[in-house]
C-alpha cells in the first residue's frame, strides 16, 4: 500500500464518524495538556525559588550556630553552641584568602509602631555596612547603615518596602520616627523592591546597626548568622573548607564536629532542586493517569471499528491486502487520533499554564522539552494502544470476515 493511500484511508476512517473520533482525541488531549500544565507549574516553581534564593547574594555562605546533622538538620552541639558566634569571628574568616565581604547579623522579631498610629511585627537585623553588598540589596531613598553609625550605636534604621508601606502607606518614612520594642529609632532609608518572599525577604525587614542591636535592643553580644560573599564562585568550596578550618582552630573544636554551621547556595539549590523535581514528577504522574484513561479510550474505539469493519477487511484481504496493509492502516489511525491529540493537547496546556500564572499569580515556564515529551507520550501511546486491534483485524479470517453480519 502506498502511503498516499494509506493516509486517504486513515482521513476517511476518522471522518466518517467525527463524533466519535473527537471524543476518544479528547482523553488524550486532557492528558497531554495537564501534563504540559502541571510541569509547568512545578518547573516555573522551581526556577523562582532559585531566582529567590540567588537575590539573597552572589556565591553567599552562611555560617550559623549549631551544628548539622544529616536527616536531623540543624541541632545543638549541647555546649551552649546555640550562641557561639561573636564578633571576633568576624574578623579571623575576613583574613581568609577568596572573601570578597562579610557581614555579622544579629536577627529578633520585634513589634514596630510608627508615629501614624500604624504597626506591625518584623524582623529586625543589627547589620553592619557590608550587609548591602553580601547581599546584593539597593538603597532606592535616603542611605544606608554606615560605618560611623556603627561605631556610634546610633539609633537609626533602614526599612524594607514592605515595612514602610505598613507603617507610613505612601508618606515619605525619611526622617520620620518609629518605636522598636519602646525605644525610638530615626529612618534614614528605605530599600528598593526584591519582589521576591520568603527565604528571608529584606523587603519585610528592618536594619539598625550592629552594635546598636547588640546593646541595646538585643542585650546580647552573640551573632545569630555571618554572611560570607565569595569573589569567585570556584572559590566557593575552597573558602567553605578555609573557614570551617579556621572557626574551628578559633573555637577551638573538632573540624569533624564543629559547634557552627556552615551552608552554601549550593547546597540550598541542591536541596530545593530535588525537592522541586520530586514535586514535579508527581504533578505530572497525576496528571499521566488521564493520559492512561485516554489510551484505553483509543484501544476501546479501534476495536469497535475493527468489529465495525469486519466486512470491509474480509474484501480487502480477498482482493489481495495482506496482513501488514490492514495491521499498519488500523496502527496509522490510532496514532493519527493521538498525533492531533497531542497537538491541541500542547496548545491547551500553553493556554492553561498562561491562565495559572495570570489569574492565580503562581509562575509558570512551559518548555520545548515538556512539550517535545508530550508528543512522544502521545505518540507512544498510539502505538502501544493501537497495537492489538491492529494485530487483531490483520489476522481477521478473509472468509469468516465476509461471512460477518
Amino acid at each position: 500500500m502506498l502511503l498516499s493511500d494509506l493516509f486517504s484511508e486513515t482521513y476517511i476512517a476518522l471522518s466518517s464518524n467525527k463524533a466519535r473520533s473527537g471524543l476518544t482525541a479528547l482523553g488524550i488531549i486532557i492528558g497531554i495538556a495537564s501534563v504540559i500544565a502541571m510541569v509547568s507549574i512545578g518547573q516555573g516553581t522551581s526556577g523562582q525559588i532559585q531566582s529567590s534564593i540567588e537575590g539573597l547574594g552572589s556565591n553567599l555562605l552562611t555560617i550559623s550556630p549549631g551544628f548539622s546533622q544529616q536527616g536531623k538538620g540543624y541541632v545543638s552541639s549541647g555546649r551552649g553552641a546555640s550562641q557561639n558566634l561573636k564578633n571576633e569571628d568576624v574578623e579571623v574568616l575576613k583574613a581568609i584568602e577568596g572573601v570578597s565581604y562579610i557581614s555579622p547579623e544579629v536577627q529578633k522579631r520585634y513589634q514596630i509602631v510608627a508615629t501614624t498610629g500604624n504597626n506591625t511585627n518584623s524582623t529586625v537585623i543589627g547589620v553592619a555596612p557590608s550587609y548591602a553588598m553580601v547581599r546584593n540589596v539597593t538603597v532606592a531613598n535616603g542611605n544606608f547603615i554606615t560605618d560611623s553609625q556603627v561605631s556610634s550605636l546610633s539609633k537609626v534604621v533602614v526599612l524594607g518596602p514592605t515595612v514602610a508601606s505598613d507603617l507610613f502607606g505612601e508618606d515619605n518614612p525619611i526622617g520620620q520616627t518609629i518605636r522598636i520594642n519602646k525605644i525610638n529609632f530615626k529612618v534614614v532609608g528605605v530599600l528598593q523592591a526584591k519582589g521576591g518572599s520568603g527565604f528571608s525577604n529584606p523587603d519585610d525587614m528592618a536594619f539598625v546597626p550592629l552594635t546598636t542591636m547588640q546593646k541595646i535592643l538585643a542585650g546580647q553580644e552573640y551573632l545569630s548568622s555571618i554572611s560570607i560573599s565569595v569573589a569567585s564562585k570556584d572559590q566557593m568550596s575552597q573558602v567553605k573548607e578555609l573557614a570551617l578550618s579556621t572557626l574551628a582552630q578559633k573555637h577551638n573544636v573538632d573540624p569533624t564536629s564543629p559547634d557552627f554551621s556552615i551552608l552554601s547556595q549550593e547546597d540550598i539549590l541542591g536541596t530545593l532542586a530535588q525537592v522541586t523535581n520530586t514535586f514535579t514528577i508527581f504533578l505530572a504522574s497525576i496528571a499521566g493517569i488521564s493520559l492512561l484513561v485516554g489510551g484505553i479510550g483509543i484501544m476501546n474505539m479501534m476495536l469497535t471499528s475493527v468489529t465495525e469493519r469486519t466486512r470491509e477487511i474480509g474484501l480487502r484481504k480477498a482482493i489481495g491486502a495482506k496482513r501488514n496493509d490492514i495491521s499498519r492502516q488500523f496502527l496509522t489511525e490510532a496514532i493519527m487520533l493521538t498525533f492531533f491529540g497531542g497537538v491541541f493537547g500542547v496548545i491547551i496546556g500553553w493556554l492553561a499554564a498562561y491562565l495559572i500564572s495570570s489569574l492565580a499569580n503562581i509562575t509558570t515556564q512551559v518548555s520545548w522539552q515538556s512539550v517535545a515529551l508530550a508528543f512522544g507520550i502521545s505518540a507512544g501511546i498510539g502505538i502501544v494502544f493501537g497495537y492489538y486491534p491492529a494485530y487483531r483485524a490483520a489476522k481477521l479470517n478473509p472468509i469468516e470476515a465476509l461471512r460477518h453480519e
